[in-house]
Order: structure tokens, then sequence, then C-alpha cells
């Protein structure tokens, strides 16, 4: 371990996270690297630092600890995705990778791109996303074994497959009424359900989603919550030339959940559905259209959250753009 006095100025802190170590390293030069058993030291060695941002990947749940551990201490800490990181650091000429520069590469991030900072996760959240991400990976689980199931040829095969999934579709269901008990007991997040399922298309999947994934969703602007789900269309033009717009990055499991409701919501939802059939009756691809979709009815979910209202189509001309 590394370590230098304290910083005269509030700096930018890096902090890679592995199953076994975290190395930590401020953009004022200090640096450190501890063993995830080491978790309190780490966050001593932060706040001693009084950084203006804490930046760390997403690492599977690896971060989990060290994110709740700084919310506890009001530090701000923003949770990015590895992919942009990494994009960061080859346009910036950092083509090493180790474990303290990735830590710098991060600390660099977060002065040079200000990410969003990360809200204070209370336990009820963070159990309510473990809730959701287990029914996600329930689902997962089951399409695999019906994709299995097309393809068995034996009696034997195919009984043993069938009772698997009829098993997890029992937990599933279980799964559904865990998070259904976990909304209930919460008002806040009882509230929002409330106002999110009100919205025509929008079902408990994706209010679930919204409200444990994008648990920021009230707080940010139009154009930063559709950067940070992923539907906000790219450029890619050079010259002369204009090439097509698309989507990527972001949070795909909530992305993932917004398209499905949107499928409903272009046939349910009539504000949703004028957005879809303009584009359609401007020869705009399906794809196209339904991302723009996609886009109107997270602009309405989040209209909906801000203002504490639930589903009025009175409100239709303050939400279509």
């Amino acid at each position: 371990m590394t370590e230098t006095q304290k910083p005269s100025s509030r700096p930018f802190i890096g902090i890679d996270v592995a199953k076994y170590r975290f190395d930590g390293a401020s953009s004022s030069g200090p640096i450190i690297g501890l063993h995830v058993r080491e978790l309190p030291r780490l966050v001593d060695w932060v706040e001693s630092q009084n950084p203006q941002l804490v930046t760390l990947e997403s690492s599977g749940g690896y971060e989990r600890d060290l994110v709740a551990a700084l919310v506890e201490k009001d530090i701000p800490v923003a949770v990015v995705n590895p992919r942009q990181v990494r994009n960061f650091a080859k346009a910036s000429g950092r083509l090493a990778k180790t474990d303290v520069v990735d830590a710098k590469v991060l600390a660099a991030f977060g002065e040079a791109i200000r990410p969003v900072v990360r809200d204070p996760k209370s336990p009820e959240l963070m159990e309510l996303r473990d809730l959701i991400a287990r029914r996600r990976q329930l689902v997962e689980m089951r399409k695999v074994e019906k994709t299995r199931l097309e393809g068995a040829r034996t009696p034997a095969l195919v009984k043993a497959i069938t009772r698997h999934i009829d098993w997890l579709s029992g937990e599933i269901k279980s799964a559904d009424k865990d998070l259904d008990g976990a909304i209930k007991a919460n008002s806040s997040f009882q509230e929002d359900d409330e106002i999110l399922q009100s919205i025509p298309g929008v079902g408990p999947i994706l209010s679930r989603t919204l409200i444990g994934d994008l648990s920021e969703l009230a707080f940010m602007n139009q154009r930063q919550a559709a950067a940070l789900v992923g539907v906000a269309p790219f450029n890619c033009d050079s010259g002369m030339m204009r090439g097509k717009r698309a989507i990527w990055g972001g949070r795909g499991e909530v992305r993932s959940a917004l398209y499905m409701a949107t499928i409903t919501a272009i046939k349910k939802n009539p504000i949703v559905k004028t957005i879809y059939d303009r584009q359609r009756a401007q020869s705009k691809p399906f794809k196209v259209a339904l991302v723009a979709a996609m886009h109107q009815l997270l602009k309405l979910a989040q209209a909906l959250l801000k203002s504490r209202q639930k589903w009025n189509p009175h409100l239709a001309n303050l939400t279509v753009a």
C-alpha cells in the first residue's frame, strides 16, 4: 500500500473494484491498495481526501458494499459503465491496464465527464434490486430451458426439462409475491408503483424495474434519463456522410423492460401511440419508431413521478414533444 499526505484541494477519486481487492487513486496523487476485508479502512481513506466525486465501475455486484459504505458517509459516488471508461482511456492515450492504472483512469473519467451521482440507497431499495435481479435470472433460466426443450428428443429428457421449467415457473411466481411484498412494505415504493402502473402500457415488471433499477429517474432531466437507459439516439456523421442513428450503452435491464412495455403502450396509450404512428407515417422503420415510443413512455413516467400525479390523458400537451 502506498499513501501520501492529505491534498489541500478537493480531488476526484477512482476505485478499481475486484473480487478480493480495492485499488484507489486520487487525482491529486495519493493511491491506496487494500484487501476487500479492509473496506472500513478504504472508506476512512476516501473520507480523509474529502473528494468531490468517487467513481467506480459496475463490477457484477462486488461494488455494492463499497457504494453503500460511501453513501452512508455522504460521499458522492458514481457507478459507471466499464465500456465507457475503457473508451475514455483509449481516447486519452492510456493503453496500459493494471489495477492502479484503472483507478487513475476512473479518477480522470470522473473529473472530465462528471457522471451522474448515485443517489443514497436504503436497505429496502437494495433488497428490492436484489429481488428484481433474482426474478430476471429465473426468467432467463426458464427461457434457456424452453429452448432446450425444443431440441429434446428422448422422452426422459423431455420429462426432466419440463419438470425443471415447471419448477422455475413456480419460483418466478414466488419471486413476484416477494416483490409485491417489498413494494407494499414501503410507502414510497407503493406510491411510485401506483403512479407508474396508472400509465396505460406500464405493468408491474416495468414499474418495479424503474423503482429499483432507475430510482433516480425523478431527479434527472429528460436527456440524462434517456442516456442512462440507452434510448437517446447517437449521431454517426462525418463530413458529407450521414450515418444511421443508433442507441447503445445505458442500463440494459431497464431498456429491456421498457421495450416490452412499449409494445403494449403503442396499442393502449394514446400519447405513446401518437408518437409511434407519427414515425411510421413518415416511413420510419419499425425499430426507429419503437425507440421514439420508448423514449416517450420514459418521459411520461418521469413527468408523472416528478409531479406526483397519476395518469391523466389531459396532460398530453405537457408530455408529447
